[in-house]
């Protein structure tokens, strides 16, 4: 099993080995960094590819429904069916758009979902480049489809698509925040940015540890990643589509592109930093499934949390999306950081890269830190105690004012 654990390690290293043979190092350096690129930008594809046939088989599921059947065995052919036709439809740019930018939105778009993959661990030694600020990195890039969207919405030269791109930019900006503020717990257990570092300070998947912090960072990536309920930038009920109204065939195809891949980047790296990584059960001669096949299970969990949501929940207001995120997320994050901190400093996880708590410790540890998350859930149900009782009642279902009934005579 040590085998499978390490199958694409050994084939890398049986390549590599090859390649010296024949060529100088710097050489084979250069086509190894060529080679990782193009198997990241294949793997970002077929996952494109499988998300799609993936959400709407759940979503069909979840409205009673079957689904893509047609296409394949069971609709598998669908996605490879919608591929062919962004490749075929014509590609328009409105008379007034600005061709340059228009044409390049797209890309820069796509672009950071491909990227975040680079420093993604998918299992032990898996990782193409390990940073050592690899939470940095992810934020950083993340933050880089904000430009194109704004810039696609932008270049049409359509009023419907600037408000559509200025109202997505708005989101995803004002979600950010409590994400990264729902990081900033588990730094502060952990010690490190670096994300292989992460996976291995987590005894305990920290999940367990920080569940509050796992709760908003959910909800913030729904809303960032312009998942459902949050998806108002670009909801079918709009008269328009948003940011993206005037592109078509794979210009559009690169905007879904873009956040498909970047939700299932964004499941890899809560799968990362919350769920343990790569790492399975930490028992002596319990190694049955690899690393790798570990990880990929673990994201897509999170990643069928994400279709759950698109199935289950009503769309917002922009008004209460953007309240939700200030009003209640921000703080809430702000706070957990807070209690974290307090927690931290009397019960350390790492302390030097080193693991504090061990054996019985770990009971203690553990029953302090669900403390400190009892604590946090108990500060937000006592400030939020009236603004939540005013937000139910909007939800709840006005009894209708029943009929008069006349009766009707025969002239």
């Amino acid at each position: 099993m040590a085998f499978l654990d390490r199958l694409f390690i050994e084939i890398g290293h049986a390549w590599t080995t090859f390649l010296l043979r024949f060529l100088p190092e710097g050489v084979v350096s250069l086509i190894g960094i060529l080679l990782s690129a193009i198997l990241i930008s294949t793997f970002a594809a077929l996952t494109f590819l499988v998300m799609t046939f993936l959400e709407r088989k759940v979503v069909a599921r979840i409205q009673d429904r079957i689904g893509p059947n047609r296409a394949g065995p069971f609709g598998v052919l669908q996605p490879f069916a919608d591929m062919l036709k962004m490749f075929t439809k014509e590609l328009t740019t409105p008379a007034g758009a600005h061709k340059i930018v228009f044409n390049l939105a797209p890309i820069i778009a796509a672009a950071p979902g491909l990227m975040i993959f680079a420093v993604i661990p998918f299992g032990k030694g898996m990782v193409a480049a390990d940073l050592d600020v690899g939470v940095i990195y992810f934020i950083a890039i993340g933050s880089i489809a904000e430009i194109g969207i704004l810039m696609g919405g932008w270049a049409s030269r359509n009023k419907f698509a600037l408000l559509g791109a200025m109202r997505a930019v708005a989101q995803m900006i004002s979600y950010e925040i409590p994400m990264v503020l729902a990081f900033m717990g588990i730094l502060m257990m952990a010690g490190t940015l670096k994300l292989s570092a992460l996976v291995e300070a987590q005894v305990l998947p920290f999940l367990v540890l920080q569940p509050v912090a796992f709760l908003i960072w959910l909800v913030s990536a729904a809303a960032e990643l312009n998942r459902s309920p949050f998806d108002i930038m670009e909801a079918e009920s709009e008269i328009v589509a948003g940011y993206h109204t005037e592109y078509s065939g794979m210009k559009f195809g690169l905007f879904q592109m873009a956040e498909f891949v970047a939700a299932y980047a964004s499941a890899a790296i809560a799968t990362t930093v919350f769920f343990g990584g790569w790492r399975g059960i930490d028992l002596p001669g319990v190694d049955i499934i690899p690393g790798w096949l570990i990880f990929w299970l673990k994201s897509y969990i999170i990643v069928f949390a994400l279709f759950w949501f698109r199935g289950t929940f009503p769309r917002l207001r922009i008004d209460q999306l953007q309240a939700f995120c200030w009003k209640f997320l921000v703080p809430a994050a702000l706070l957990n950081v807070l209690v974290t901190g307090v927690v931290v400093y009397f019960f350390p996880i790492m302390r030097v890269g080193v693991q504090v708590p061990a054996g019985a410790g770990w009971v203690v540890t553990t029953a302090a830190y669900l403390i400190g998350n009892a604590i946090t859930i108990v500060l937000l149900l006592i400030f939020y105690r009236r603004p939540t009782r005013r937000a139910a009642a909007q939800f709840q279902a006005v009894e209708p004012t029943p009929a008069v009934i006349r009766e009707v005579r025969p002239a």
